[in-house]
Order: C-alpha cells, then structure tokens, then sequence
C-alpha cells in the first residue's frame, strides 16, 4: 500500500512538471477577479461541469454560467484521437495549472500537447479569434529546405481542407505525406473550434499556414497554437489514429448550466445568519468603496479628460474601456521634463521630420535608449480620437512590421508620443531618389513588400480587433538598421468591432494617389481601402516612380496606375520596371506588378484580402486572375486623379492634395 501511495506521488509530480511545460496567455485586457467574486464562482462552477458531461464522446465542450456582466464561458477541446475518459483527464488536469498561471484574469487560455482550455467572461462561441499566437519550434534543420517546404505545403493544405469540412461536432484532420528528398516522413494535424463555419475554419488555418515561414522557416517541426486554431507537423509520428465519430449523434448546442441545488437549498438559520452578516458589513463597505471612489476620481480625473476620445471612436465593447485608460496611463507615460532634456530641449538639431501633426524629434533617454518623439501641434487638427488611437490603440499592437509606441506624455497643452528609434529614413528617401534607390536591390524590395504584407495582415485578422490604417503611404513606411519594413503612422487607424467589415466617414484623411476611389469619393472604407494603397505601393516600389508623377512626355503623359496597367495590357509591363534592378528575378518582378494591379481594382469586391496577398507572394504555384482597369485610368471617358482630387474636395474642405495632406506630409517619422 505504501508503494503505492508513493506511485501515486510521483505520477503527480510528473503531470504537474508536464503541465507547467504547456504555453499559456493570460489576457491582462479583458478585466480582473478576485478571489470569491461573482465571476469566480461562475468560473468555478462552469469549469467544475466538464467532467459531469459525459454523454459528450467526441471531444468539444462550451458551457456557460451565471448572469452578465459577471458571466464565466469556457470551452474544451481535444485533439480528435483522445477518447473522452483520455480527453476529461487531461481537461480537468489543466484547471488548477490555468488559475495558477493566470491567478485572475477573466480571459485565459492554455494549450496542452492534445488540448485547448479557453475560457473569459464574453461569449467565445462560434468567433475567430487568432491572437494571440504561440510558436513551438522543433530546431532541427531539414537538409533539402525547399523539397521540405513542398511537402509540408502539400501535407497543409490537404489537412485545411479537410479539417474545414467537419461537422459541428469536429474539425481535425491528422495525416502524413512522404519527403524523400529528407529521407523523412512529415506528419500533422490541422484543428479548428468545431463550432466555427467551414469557411471561418478555412480561413483561420489558411492564416496560420502563412506563418510557418515566418516562425519555423527551414524547421523540420512546429506548432503554431491560436485560440481559434492551431496546426503541428513533425518529422515523428505523435499523434494516434483518429476516432470514430458517430454518424447519427448531433451534439447539443452551447448552454448555460442550471444553478447549483446548493445555493438554492439554505436553512433558515443559514439565511438568518447570512443577513445579519449583511446587514453590519454593507454600510461599512459602502463608506469604505465611497473613499475608494472620490481617490481614484480625484487622481485620474484631469488625465482621463486629457486622454479620453471626444466622439468616442475607440471603443472595445468590453465595458471596461476606463480600466484599461487608467492602466496604460499609468504603464506608458513619461515625464515631460526628461523627455525634454532627451531631445535637448527639442532643438532643431534633432528635428527628424514634420508631419500633419507635429514634428518628430530624435532622443536619448537617460539610460542610453533612443527614441522618437512627435511633439503634436497645438493648432494641430489632429484631436483627442487621433491621440487615443495612437495611445490605446498602438500600444496593445506587437509585430516586427509596425512601428513600436513606447508611451506618451501629458504637459498642461503639449502632448507628446514616444516611440521606438528606427534606424533608417522612411521608404520614400531611399525609392524615389536616383542615387539612394540603388541601394535597395529586388531581393530588398520583394522582403519589402512582403513585411508590409504581413504587418497588414496582423492589422487587418490578427490583432485583437480589425484595424484599418487609412495612410499607407512610402513616407509611413520606415526602415531598420537591416531595412526592414515597419508600418508608422497611427493616427489615422480606424478601430472595428470584429463582425464589422467596413464604415463611412465625412471626413476624407489620406493621401490622395493612394486613396481608393470609394473612400476619397463617398467616404466609404474597409479593409479593402488599405488593399489598394498597398497595391499603388508594390507599383512604386517597382518602378521606382510616384504614383503622382506624370510618365512620357505631352499628349502621352499618364499616371502611374494607368501607365502600368496600359503596358501590362499591352505585354509590355518589363518596361515599366526601375532600370536600376536591372532585370534581375524578371518574372518574380512580373508577377509583383500582376499582384499590385489585382490591388488597385475600382471595383471593390474583386481586390483579394491581404490573407490572399499574402499568400500570392509566398507562393509562386498560385494561378492569378487577371485584373481589371485601375481606378485611377487616365483616359477618355474615365477619372483621372485630379478629377478624384476635385471631387473629394467637395466632400470635405479639411481635404488635400498629396502636397498639402492633413494626414501626413513627406516626413512622418516616427523613428
């Protein structure tokens, strides 16, 4: 008996240190508990229903419990070769773990070798949701990389397909494909939230297939785990086969749980007890949360009026847009005076640039960082929503391709943004000089193209919410010191709602040139506006020319966009590209252009998505449509960009021409 006990022992330290390995996010955004809370023991409650659901054999749970604002969610899910007994153990294991990890966050979410636990106080039911991420790399390298990459992208895309053509019940798929050029096996599995739509499953693979170059490039193995879903391949067998679901079983649809019998079933002496205990505690609580209240109303109060959006743009639907005001105030704020003297006093020797807004100064902190700081006019038209998107917006935003914010300063009228220092100028410095482009060959400018596909990408699906730039723009793309892309420039971002796919405006910001049509005419916007922009930029990054100027001479002079499009018509388009390249990597240069003209489409349906994008420029074995006449067309019966120039000036009179622009000029910076 005794070594028995001490059998047991020891196999639960081994499931502990096994569940300590397991990634975790804990969700600082979605609000706090404390222990005994509503919340809390709606968590418990909901939690604790899981392994009394028994009659559920296919490996998906999503429960709910309690009332709203205090409402607890939760969903487990199992890898689709665990029975039930296999998938309630493992589920159950990684409570505890979970509330350790993550002691009161509302939101939380861990993923086990063979099974997601997600729960939060909204409903999580039936939503994409794909940040955030976690990479888990295999570090052995594949000795043929491309043969590897070939295969895995075969394995992929067969297992998205298939997982995407589940029922209600399961969406997984696990297979194998053969690469004999490794002399290796690769084996995966693709997993989606069962209670997703096919094509919300398809679409969330897709994305996170994009990314295996990105964190497991040359890897022979990986994870790479979202909250919605996630796939692994490895050069070893790890997964069983998969179980037998039956054909006749419908599972229930997402419930709330009924209230506990005991906390309806209380004696009377309980009750008696429990309201003399009330009765003494609630008036000393409620003088004592009223101090509470006047401290924090006094404190915060000058800084929320100084911070909060005046038309209330910027709202998270959480209900706790104060909090998360207070929090980031309190994280990301300097003080003005040490700003000052890092950029000596603002002088002009340290003067980066001049927006719309403001000018970008060069700093050093006094532990040796550098820094940006755009110093806001005090005239400047930018308002308290710009600067609440830059502030609460920019700084829950981390990806390689967008520019970091670092925090912000309040003094009396001068607000102040400080960011990270990037190294080189903008894009514009380097692509539109005669002397300086020379130094971005075609391999720099197609990693280019492809960083700010990614970084649009992340706005666009993978952040927390959809983000719609509205500016991009060569002068709000800077370079690092390894000329690297990074997206600048937030004040203009639009904040969307996830179910929200685009909005209208009365007031036109912008550059015009890079402003789709929709936009600059009626003030309509949607992902598909940042779509173009980017599509005119591939165009300048390739020819070398802004999409301003006028190409030829006289009566054949024409815009950017037509001039491309006219010489891809017209087989052609080799002559369009920077002499500068010399050629080199013709036909990827080609298919660039063919990407940029599927961008630049007046009509807005027929542009791709940046998923797609991104995936027309990492994948060369994809058949492109063939575009349609850009927007911007210069000839008989069409607009032109001056005629889009007038008539977006009579929409809005704070509206300009690209030389005198309310969103930006030349030099946005930051650095």
């Amino acid at each position: 008996m005794a070594l028995f006990l001490f059998l047991c022992f020891l196999f639960s330290i081994i499931v502990s240190q096994a569940k300590a390995g397991d990634p975790v996010s804990c969700d600082n955004n979605r609000g706090n508990y404390t222990t005994d809370s509503a919340y809390d023991n709606n968590l418990k409650t909901v939690l604790s229903s899981f392994s009394s659901h028994k009659q559920i054999n296919y490996g998906f749970y999503n429960f709910s419990y309690g009332q709203d604002p205090n409402k607890a969610y939760a969903i487990g899910l199992c890898r689709g070769d665990l029975n039930t007994t296999q998938c309630l153990t493992n589920i159950n294991n990684s409570f505890v773990y979970l509330r350790q990890q993550c002691p009161n966050q509302k939101e939380a979410i861990v993923w086990g070798g063979d099974f997601t636990l997600w729960y939060s106080n909204r409903s999580i039911f039936g939503i994409v949701e794909t940040s955030p991420t976690q990479y888990l790399i295999y570090e052995r390298n594949a000795s043929d990389a491309e043969r590897y990459k070939e295969a895995l992208s075969n394995l992929m895309t067969n297992l998205t397909e298939k997982a995407a053509s589940g029922d209600s019940r399961r969406k997984y798929d696990a297979d194998s494909v053969s690469d004999p050029a490794n002399f290796a096996t690769i084996y995966g599995y693709a997993l989606c939230m069962p209670d997703l739509s096919s094509q919300q499953c398809n679409d969330c693979l897709a994305q996170t297939v994009l990314e295996i170059p990105e964190c497991c490039n040359g890897k022979m193995g990986g994870n790479i785990l979202k909250p919605s879903c996630r796939i692994r391949f490895d050069p070893y067998r790890f997964f069983n086969p998969t179980i037998v679901l039956d054909s006749n079983a419908t599972p229930p649809k997402p419930s709330s749980l009924p209230p506990s019998p005991s906390t309806t079933n209380s004696t009377s002496t309980g009750h008696n007890k429990i309201r003399t205990v009330i009765a003494t505690a609630v008036p000393v609580a409620t003088v004592f949360l009223f101090l509470i209240f006047i401290c924090i109303y006094l404190r915060f109060r000058k800084l929320k009026q100084m911070v909060e959006a005046g038309n209330g743009e910027y709202d998270d639907g959480d209900g706790d847009e104060d909090e998360d005001e207070i929090s980031i105030v309190e994280s990301f704020q300097f003080n003005f005076d040490t700003i000052r003297v890092a950029t000596s006093d603002f002088s002009d020797s340290n003067k980066l640039g001049q927006g719309g807004f403001g000018v970008v100064y060069r700093g050093k902190l006094p532990n040796g960082q550098m820094i940006a700081v755009k110093r806001l006019l005090k005239d400047s038209s930018q308002g308290d929503v710009e600067f609440k998107n830059e502030v609460l917006l920019v700084a829950k935003l981390q990806h390689r391709n967008l520019v970091r914010l670092l925090g912000f300063s309040l003094e009396g009228t001068e607000r102040l943004l400080i960011y990270e220092f990037v190294t080189n100028k903008s894009l514009d410095y380097f692509i539109f000089d005669p002397i300086r482009k020379a130094q971005l060959n075609w391999q720099k400018r197609y990693d280019i193209i492809r960083g700010i596909a990614r970084g649009l990408l992340y706005l666009h699906e993978d952040s927390r919410l959809r983000i719609i730039h509205r500016d991009i723009k060569a002068s709000n793309i800077l370079l690092d010191n390894e000329m690297n892309p990074k997206i600048a420039d937030f004040g203009l971002a639009r904040l969307f709602v996830i179910d929200q796919t685009q909005g209208n405006t009365n007031r036109i910001v912008g550059t015009y040139g890079y402003m789709a049509p929709e936009y600059a005419m009626h003030g309509q916007f949607s992902v598909k506006s940042d779509v173009f922009s980017f599509g005119v930029l591939i165009l300048e990054i390739i020819t070398g020319h802004k999409n301003s100027t006028n190409i030829g001479h006289g009566n054949d002079a024409e815009y950017l966009l037509s001039y491309v499009w006219k010489s891809w018509r017209e087989r052609k388009a080799i002559n369009t590209i920077d002499p500068s390249l010399n050629n080199v990597s013709a036909n990827e240069i080609m298919r660039c252009i063919h990407i940029g003209l599927l961008c630049i489409q007046e009509n807005v349906v027929e542009r791709p998505t940046m998923a797609s994008v991104a995936l027309m420029l990492n994948s060369n074995s994809l058949t492109l449509s063939i575009p349609s006449k850009p927007a911007y067309f210069y000839g008989s019966g069409t607009r032109s960009l001056q005629d889009m120039q007038l008539w977006a000036g009579h929409i809005d009179s704070t509206t300009s021409s690209e030389s005198k622009n309310t969103a930006s000029n030349t030099d946005p910076y930051p650095r």
